[in-house]
């Protein structure tokens, strides 16, 4: 798939595809486990609780490869070429598995999920193949293939979110973490293929999260990103799927806690801590959820909220159960209750059947909102999808690449806008680390998401720090920092 990425937005950060797990710290079991991951940060997230379920087992995680005993790879089927990549690392292990015979190879995530036994058959080196849904099976999994037996469990949950799981966070800068909070989705999007990888939705329960995000509190963490294929929709009524909410109790529907609600709880309960979420759906986000953003000043004002087109013809055969004027609405009810909301987009140029009137559509309704960032892609059909079954790939490749120009260009000319906004102006800026182009620098983002970056003095990492923006780029802001904000301890 054809793509482009104006931000560094941590849901799908490029720079992490294929990124192993780092080694384990402290005393641990006596077999090597090697751990990567492609895809959305749900993937990395559940990397981490396969690291913590395998730790129990006797696993240390290595990020050398050549000395692993088991090389897990945790993989994404929404686009083609990071199945073409996961293909390639395959043949990479078994070069590695010819040094080391005792090597095993498991195949885990979307990828795993979309292709079941098919894998063993193509694959020749893969022992295991584990769905997202059954990463606690793993230890019976692995006595299976010790024993010298394939094994897999593809088997889609209606209950499993794994609350009772404590991720291992190895890979973390100890200043931001990712919790996830909801499991699977429910909206049948024509081009998408995860409700077929990860199942119906399901919601975690409210305790657990409150007191993952305590422990993550308690270890210095600053940052917590609550993490769902579709956050909003979040919905805790005492265990099940959301689609079953209707056949509640009455007593369960009046103590269910919605995503507004608990937005709420967790800003209430950790005030020191600041707030993201990832990913919105239009459809589903409602004032409550911008209402409970406003009122806290620990949440970031910032939503990523896709389109994917900003045509209605488009946006029915994409089965978005939203119209042009409804996103308006939400943008309009957004920009009126947080005046100053980062808002990033997904678009898809070249769905089958867009006509140039589509994308004129697509190019003025970017006009109006002027996003801040932007994940802009040209479409290319996913196997499983009921765009690939039902819908003829129409558009001539050229056509696809020109109109993705013609999105990038806007979104880029958008993009210097909106960080030109920011100049003049203080801001809290949460420190993540050393700038990449700039020893003398810290690299931290403000509330809305952009990137900010300013001579270090005595400051550290992990601090909160009101920052005068002096200057940008159309990606990052360049200011001094002027003190420490009253969010630190």
């Amino acid at each position: 798939m054809s793509k482009a990425r104006l931000t560094e937005h941590k849901q799908l950060d490029d720079s992490r595809q294929g990124e192993a797990l780092a080694p384990s710290t402290g005393e641990g079991g006596t077999r090597q486990l090697y751990i990567e991951s492609y895809g959305c940060q749900m993937n990395f997230s559940d990397s981490e609780i396969v690291a913590s379920i395998l730790a129990k087992e006797g696993f240390r995680t290595t990020d050398q490869l050549e000395s692993a005993d088991l090389v897990l790879v945790n993989t994404c089927s929404i686009r083609e070429k990071a199945e073409l990549t996961v293909r390639k690392r395959l043949e990479k292990f078994q070069a590695v598995k010819k040094q080391n015979p005792g090597m095993k190879v498991g195949v885990l995530g979307c990828m795993a999920e979309r292709l079941k036994a098919k894998f063993l058959e193509e694959e020749q080196i893969v022992d295991l193949v584990v769905g997202p849904d059954a990463y606690k099976d793993l230890p019976n999994l692995i006595e299976e293939v010790d024993a010298g037996r394939e094994a897999v469990n593809v088997i889609l949950s209606k209950e499993e979110t794994y609350g009772d799981v404590a991720p291992v966070r190895l890979n973390s800068n100890g200043v931001t973490a990712f919790v996830s909070i909801t499991r699977g989705c429910d909206n049948m999007c024509t081009f998408c293929v995860v409700p077929f990888t990860r199942g119906r939705e399901r919601s975690r329960d409210p305790q657990s999260i409150l007191e993952e995000i305590a422990q993550l509190a308690d270890q210095g963490f600053k940052e917590v990103t609550l993490l769902g294929q579709n956050v909003d929709s979040y919905l805790w009524y005492g265990g099940g799927l959301k689609k079953d909410f209707d056949k509640a109790s009455d007593m369960q529907k009046a103590t269910a806690v919605d995503f507004a609600q608990l937005l709420d709880m967790v800003a209430t309960a950790q005030p020191k801590m600041r707030f993201r979420f990832s990913t919105s759906n239009p459809q589903d986000m409602t004032l409550d959820v911008i209402r409970s953003m406003a009122k806290h000043n620990n949440i970031c004002n910032y939503i990523h909220l896709p389109i994917q087109s900003g045509s209605n013809r488009i946006l029915k055969a994409m089965n978005r159960l939203h119209t042009r004027e409804e996103y308006f609405e939400l943008i309009d009810n957004i920009r009126e209750l947080i005046p100053d909301c980062g808002i990033s987009q997904d678009m898809i140029a070249g769905f089958p059947g867009e006509t140039e009137e589509d994308h004129q559509d697509t190019l003025s309704l970017m006009e109006y909102v002027k996003y801040d960032f932007g994940f802009m892609f040209a479409y290319s059909e996913r196997p499983g999808t009921l765009a690939a079954r039902k819908l003829e790939d129409d558009i001539p490749e050229e056509v696809k690449k020109r109109r993705l120009t013609e999105i990038i260009d806007i979104q880029r000319a958008h993009g210097l806008l909106r960080t030109q906004q920011h100049v003049g102006k203080t801001e809290e800026v949460l420190i993540e680390g050393t700038s990449r182009k700039s020893e003398d620098h810290w690299m931290g983002r403000n509330s809305q998401n952009t990137v900010v970056v300013f001579p270090k003095e005595d400051y550290k990492v992990g601090e909160f720090v009101w920052v005068k923006i002096e200057d940008c780029t159309s990606a990052t802001l360049i200011g001094t920092a002027e003190g420490r904000s009253d969010m630190n301890d």
